[in-house]
């Protein structure tokens, strides 16, 4: 552990879950000076072993904070509860509680009132990456750029920072955007091995390097699909229409009937792509889609 601390500008960190807690580690191991509250008292007993000096009360910590004020908190409800009572003018709140683009807005139309600056975050991370750069963990952060520019050195100590906008809720949203295109993966996935569960002689381990091979390829489709909606020309470099795709999807859906698979985590999709191309839109990709999900 870096012990030189002179330096190092100082953390106030409000939550000790499991990645709070991990968050803290990362910051004790480059050396900065840490104060950590908790709910439960006892789980910040052993970051007190390794040095970090542990507030009886959220208010106190608050009101002793030479440097940010992170919050790693249950969700955005616990924020308040935490900081109910607590003066917060001039400080420098960073939310990494999970919340919607909707809470992280209205949190930083309340931190203003209060007199503070917010930065709001959201998480690409699981735990045991944080402090570890080498599993290329991030933080996405929106809001006021000045707070992230000012406080950037200390942001990339636990994982890599990317400033998405200064609209309070785009970390949220561009966590939620990823984290659901995460889900449909996993879908995928979950679908592709549910087909071959029955074949004794198939190699699993062997599919599996295949199904991450095959995505990483596909998921370069996300820069075409971008273009086309910057563009409004969903046309434009397509490569496999709609119209070949749900063609192709019969025999997707026969093969599941096949391998006794339910098909439910693929027909919505489906059903999707065959309403566009029904609507006179074959030779598009999939940037068209998007028009038949969102709620006008």
């Amino acid at each position: 552990m870096d012990t030189d601390t002179a330096d190092k500008t100082p953390v106030t960190l409000l939550g000790l879950g499991d990645m709070g807690t991990a968050l803290a580690r990362a910051w004790r191991a480059a050396g900065h000076p840490l104060t950590v509250w908790n709910r439960t008292p006892q789980k910040a007993g052993p970051l007190a072993e390794e040095g970090a000096r542990v507030a009886a009360t959220q208010t106190e910590a608050v009101a002793s904070a030479d440097g940010p004020v992170i919050l790693c908190l249950l969700d955005d409800a616990s924020v308040d509860e935490v900081l109910d009572g607590a003066d917060l003018f001039g400080k420098d709140l960073v939310n990494l509680t999970t919340s919607t683009p909707a809470q992280a807005r209205r949190r930083a139309r309340w931190a203003e009132k209060r007199g503070a600056r917010l930065l709001d975050g959201g998480i690409m991370a699981v735990p045991p990456m944080i402090g570890r750069p080498e599993t290329g963990g991030y933080i996405l952060y929106s809001g006021d750029r000045a707070l992230f520019e000012r406080h950037r050195e200390l942001l990339e100590v636990p994982a890599g920072a990317k400033f998405v906008g200064e609209d309070a809720g785009h970390a949220a949203l561009h966590d939620i955007a990823l984290l659901s295109a995460m889900t449909g993966m996993f879908a995928g996935i979950t679908h592709a091995f549910a087909l071959v569960h029955e074949e004794k002689d198939l190699d699993r381990a062997e599919l599996a390097s295949l199904l991450v091979e095959w995505l990483g390829a596909m998921a370069g489709s996300a820069h075409e699909i971008a273009d086309q909606l910057a563009s409004g020309d969903y046309t434009e470099g397509v490569t496999s229409n709609l119209a070949m795709m749900t063609a192709g999807n019969d025999t997707l859906l026969a093969s599941a009937e096949d391998q006794s698979v339910d098909p439910r985590l693929l027909t919505p999709y489906m059903e999707l792509m065959s309403r566009r191309v029904a609507q006179g839109h074959g030779d598009e990709g999939l940037a068209g889609l998007v028009t038949l999900i969102r709620r006008e």
